[in-house]
């Protein structure tokens, strides 16, 4: 190829979130020639265009739905479509530059081709995988290794890679990787030294069309580990054991109780086992749920995978805290005790939630609805509530819902989550209840940019009616 044509081609990056721009960020670092197109244009769209603009890299606000004219005028320099996790992988626009044979990667890909150097710990999970990632690199610190944490949360991938050209870097002894469906989906290449699946069950179905498609998405990220960590005590995970590549599993019980005796497992008095060796007892771990005794074991195992011993695997986890918006307990107000898990963004994840807090609690949830089997969510909301407060764009739906079932206790739809945390406190003192509980079980993008901000908003509204109670 000619210098000339080199000099034309163009890196497109579609979208302006985090990871579109660090990905741009990263290619502009490279001397590329780096475009964004982004869909959507307000005020501080405009204002980050114009940051962009200054470090030399263009942009494009389309203020239209993304469609095959907006490649036209570059379709002939194109040297490589850079496609951020929030962009369906099977956009109509995508399958038709494919077919024209344009090289189209996930931002996570890009990163990965300058990390793939580095020792990784690739996570990944319908839920639990944010706490597993968060403890593993808590651990992993305090053992005097260097880590960094990134992919779907804390730092876009590529801004990692992007660090490692600076000239005070050092060498990473780990990566430690949270991977979603969509940024698996659009990096082939992600092939982490040790591999985790947390758990599964069925969410982004609006996405990957089917559940059969969304297992698929996550099993290649397996298939490409070298080792491979599976939880024994998700169902359909065991179930699917004979489809899954061999590996280390773990369990929460006494190693008799599963047919498929698991390599890491806690007996009847508490304590953790690898094999036969007593490791530590699990009340070490100072976050509540059983699930977290699921994370837990799935973390042991790759910090004995990375050559931990488990006393210092012990010491580190007693002062691992949980995570923020993750059964987040924020104390108490008129006896009721206020907990954070504004990350339940599926009927799932609040399911944990409703069986983590004292009951019986009042729940608030609502946003908007994703696909997904309600009936099991609806039946823990009858063994642990005492009410219901719904807000959000999907909330007068999940009170159809909620009342199709027969639901004894108070069912109110509130426009917000201040009228809805202000209603919810007056129910639990009517009915004399343990706990108020944010735990959504629906995405945040009605009314807030991420569940983070939800969630912030309901630790302030939790801190005012402390001052006013």
């Amino acid at each position: 190829m000619s210098k000339q044509k080199v000099e034309n081609q163009i890196y497109l990056v579609l979208g302006i979130g985090n990871s579109g721009i660090n990905a741009a960020r990263l290619l502009n670092s490279e001397g590329k020639n780096v475009l964004i197109l982004e869909s959507n244009s307000n005020k501080e769209i405009i204002d980050l265009s114009n940051k962009l603009k200054s470090e030399g890299i263009n942009v494009i606000l389309l203020n239209e739905p993304l469609h095959i004219d907006n490649f036209k005028p570059w379709i002939g320099r194109i040297s490589s479509i850079i496609v951020s996790p929030g962009i369906d992988w099977e956009h109509k626009a995508l399958k038709e530059l494919r077919s024209k044979n344009i090289d189209i990667k996930g931002e996570a890909q890009i990163a990965w081709e300058r990390l793939s150097h580095i020792p990784s710990i690739g996570i990944t999970g319908t839920n639990g995988k944010t706490t597993v990632t968060n403890m593993l690199n808590h651990i992993l610190k305090l053992n005097k290794l260097r880590s960094d944490m990134g992919g779907n949360i804390g730092k876009a991938l590529s801004k990692i890679a992007l660090e490692t050209k600076q000239s005070n870097y050092q060498e990473l002894d780990w990566l430690v990787l949270e991977l979603s469906s969509y940024q698996i989906e659009g990096s082939p290449g992600l092939k982490p030294s040790i591999g985790i699946w947390t758990t599964f069950t069925p969410d982004h179905l609006e996405r990957h069309n089917d559940i059969d498609n969304y297992f698929k998405i996550k099993k290649s990220l397996l298939e490409k580990s070298s080792i491979r960590i599976y939880n024994s005590d998700d169902l359909y995970l065991s179930n699917k054991r004979k489809e899954l590549p061999e590996g280390i599993w773990v369990g929460i019980n006494p190693k008799t109780f599963y047919s498929h005796h698991p390599k890491f497992w806690i007996n009847k008095k508490g304590y953790v086992f690898e094999d036969q060796k007593k490791l530590f007892h699990a009340s070490i771990l100072k976050i509540p749920g059983v699930h977290n005794l699921q994370n837990l074991l799935l973390v042991t195992a790759a910090a004995r995978e990375i050559g931990l011993d488990h006393l210092s695997i012990a010491e580190s986890i007693t002062s691992f805290k949980g995570i923020p918006h993750r059964l987040e307990y924020l104390g108490k107000i008129h006896k009721l005790d206020f907990y954070n898990d504004s990350k339940a963004t599926n009927f799932d994840s609040s399911i944990t939630g409703l069986k983590s807090v004292p009951s019986p609690t009042i729940l608030l949830a609502g946003g908007k609805q994703k696909e997904g089997n309600y009936i099991t969510w609806i039946e823990q909301i009858q063994k642990s509530t005492n009410g219901i407060v719904l807000f959000g764009v999907s909330a007068t739906d999940l009170k159809k819902l909620i009342l199709s079932s027969s639901y004894k206790g108070e069912v109110i739809v509130k426009e917000n989550l201040e009228e809805a945390t202000e209603a919810s406190i007056k129910i639990a003192r009517r009915t004399a209840s343990k706990s108020i509980l944010l735990s959504p079980a629906c995405a945040s993008f009605d009314q807030y940019k991420n569940f983070e901000e939800r969630g912030n908003h309901f630790k302030k509204l939790v801190e005012k009616f402390r001052i006013i109670k």
